[in-house]
């Protein structure tokens, strides 16, 4: 099987050849298939936000009036959700669905998930003071296989990644600064693999004169609930558009 693949690899290498002559695209192209990258197909985004920049927009959220600077949200990326594409509210009965739509939260049934998992979302989940946990696993978390244990474990899991890479370090350490495309996606291709930073959307909204960044969302495909390594993931969805070309890092305080 291993010659086989070798075989395929090199008509592979062949035809880039013949596509794209010796030059730079061809060296970049064959560099992907030699180590086995594609350029996928998207089928879940991760959220995360950037709380003190999200909170500039909505101040009189509950987890924006309580945020102070040595929380962990003020210098770390929260967790917003994890969204399977063109699904949603899947299985769940019409008058809860209505529920969730009005917008009113904590009303929603209370997750059925361990103590553990449920005091790790209120310092994770910021918005879980507003019930966006429980709106969250309603819209999304009910389309794919698996608990909402199961479902908040992975995110959370997630989230630990992004904050331990070279991402979460150039948030850190910008408060107040700004980040721009390229670095992001640099801090990306760092973290999780070259590439990796194509796959991301920065998020961002005016705040006056200024646009602040308040999150990402990033592209991932594959069994998102199977205990897999994030890099992978990101690597195997499809590629994505940037959007915001710079933007604040906020820092905690209403501005």
């Amino acid at each position: 099987m291993r010659a086989n693949a070798g075989r395929v690899q090199g008509l592979i290498l062949g035809l880039i050849t013949m596509i794209f002559g010796c030059g730079p695209m061809a060296a970049e192209a064959a560099e992907d298939v030699k180590a086995g990258r594609s350029k996928g197909r998207t089928e879940y985004i991760l959220a995360v936000s950037w709380q003190p920049g999200f909170c500039e927009t909505r101040p009189s959220r509950k987890e924006c009036a309580s945020q102070t600077a040595d929380r962990f949200d003020a210098t770390h990326f929260s967790l917003h959700g994890l969204w399977p594409l063109k699904k949603s509210y899947c299985g769940v009965a019409a008058d809860i669905k209505a529920r969730a739509k009005k917008g009113n939260w904590l009303d929603l049934p209370q997750l059925p998930v361990a103590k553990e998992t449920a005091d790790r979302l209120l310092i994770a989940m910021p918005g879980a003071q507003s019930g966006l946990d429980r709106h969250q696993w309603l819209r999304s978390g009910t389309c794919q296989r698996g608990t909402a244990q199961d479902y908040f474990a992975a995110q959370l899991a997630f989230l630990d990644q992004v904050n331990a890479s070279p991402v979460g370090a150039l948030f850190a350490g910008r408060l107040g600064g700004t980040v721009t495309e390229a670095e992001v996606k640099q801090a990306f291709d760092a973290g999780f693999g070259r590439g990796a930073g194509e796959r991301v959307r920065m998020r961002c909204q005016k705040d006056g004169d200024r646009s602040v960044v308040t999150g990402l969302t990033i592209g991932l495909a594959g069994d998102v609930l199977g205990g897999g390594d994030l890099a992978a993931l990101i690597q195997a969805a499809g590629t994505t558009d940037f959007k915001c070309g710079s933007g604040t890092v906020d820092a905690a305080g209403i501005q």
